[in-house]
């Protein structure tokens, strides 16, 4: 079954990283990644951007687009993870390890109830997501 693991942080905390922490913490969480991908067990994952340059598209009809997220909360959804587990305790294991890595970020672990994985994207040029 696939698992979707949110990962949520403080954004200005993230962003306050000097180049090199943040470096490193993504060093060791492409380790546990490597290794999802060696058991075959690890689908798209992806850093998001800052949530300064997101909009949102809501209401009627066509809907209107807004700017940033709104949600009232401490944490923002930063990045996430699409794993393939036997079940959600081993997809709770598998934010643990991401938890080992980076113990600051709080973990969402949902089941994903329908995945299309669609076309493959490339990356863009300018470093790690």
């Amino acid at each position: 079954m696939f698992y979707a693991i949110l990962a949520y942080h403080e954004e200005e905390v993230v962003e306050s990283w000097t180049r090199e922490a943040d470096a490193k913490l993504m060093d060791d969480l492409l380790q546990v990644n490597d290794r999802l991908v060696r058991e075959k067990r690890l689908g798209p994952a992806a850093r998001l951007g800052s949530t300064r340059d997101a909009v949102t598209l809501r209401g009627d009809g066509a809907g209107m687009i807004i700017d940033g997220p709104f949600a009232e909360t401490k944490e923002q959804l930063l990045g996430l993870y699409v794993v393939d587990c036997p079940n959600l305790e081993a997809a709770v294991e598998t934010a643990r390890e991401l938890r080992r890595v980076n113990p600051t970020a709080v973990y969402e672990i949902r089941p994903i109830s329908l995945y299309l994985p669609g076309a493959a994207l490339s990356a863009p040029d300018d470093g790690p997501a």
